[in-house]
């Protein structure tokens, strides 16, 4: 006896890929975490192959983000380069993450995906 009218109780983790002015935005959503890990990496892996001037990581719907989300991003700015990868628009929780984790100083943060394109 289901409900089939009943959202599934997770976003998917990739909103959306979009260029812009030769720059990849990779809008990011929900709960990154080991469950999703890999669509996020694929999505980033993919944006990547593309050779970006600059791929910016939207994070503004993201709710959450642990470990393995974080090591993906790592990841994204090992193959990239650190000069090329920005994260955008992260929420409160978001930052606290990337700042006790250390993170901040090795990832360009910007407040919004505006202010990431510009650098």
């Amino acid at each position: 006896m289901g409900d089939d009218s009943v959202a599934p109780l997770r976003v998917p983790a990739v909103r959306a890929v979009e260029t812009v002015d030769g720059a990849v935005v990779v809008r990011l959503a929900g709960e990154l975490d080991l469950y999703n890990a890999e669509e996020v990496r694929a999505a980033l892996t993919d944006a990547i192959g593309s050779s970006p001037e600059r791929l910016v990581v939207d994070m503004g719907d993201v709710e959450f983000v642990d470990s393995t989300a974080l090591g993906v991003l790592i990841e994204a700015r090992a193959k990239v380069g650190a000069d090329r990868l920005a994260i955008a628009s992260p929420q409160l929780d978001t930052r606290r993450t990337l700042h006790v984790s250390g993170l901040d100083r090795h990832l360009s943060v910007h407040d919004t995906v505006e202010d990431a394109l510009a650098r």
